[in-house]
């Protein structure tokens, strides 16, 4: 899958969580977002694997610090 396609999907699986428009960049994390928590956190992924068609390990979600990192996974997931 390629990466502006990955962004894409991203900026709506964000604005479905969130109910806003917020700009996906690599740098964004839960820091720059406001309700960002851990609930949401966990929507947030939810909703991920949901639209990509793919799964997180506990381990794989504990390391993501930014959308890239993100990016990166769900990256390497749908090539699998």
């Amino acid at each position: 899958m390629e990466e502006s396609e990955i962004y894409t999907r991203l900026n709506e699986v964000f604005q479905d969580v969130f109910e806003e428009a917020i700009e996906v960049t690599p740098q964004l994390s839960a820091k720059d977002v406001d309700g960002w928590d851990s609930l949401t956190h966990i929507r947030l992924i939810l909703t991920v694997e949901k639209a990509f068609k793919i799964k997180f390990s506990t381990s794989e979600i504990g390391k993501l610090q930014d959308v890239k990192d993100l990016i990166a996974l769900i990256s390497i997931k749908t090539r699998a």
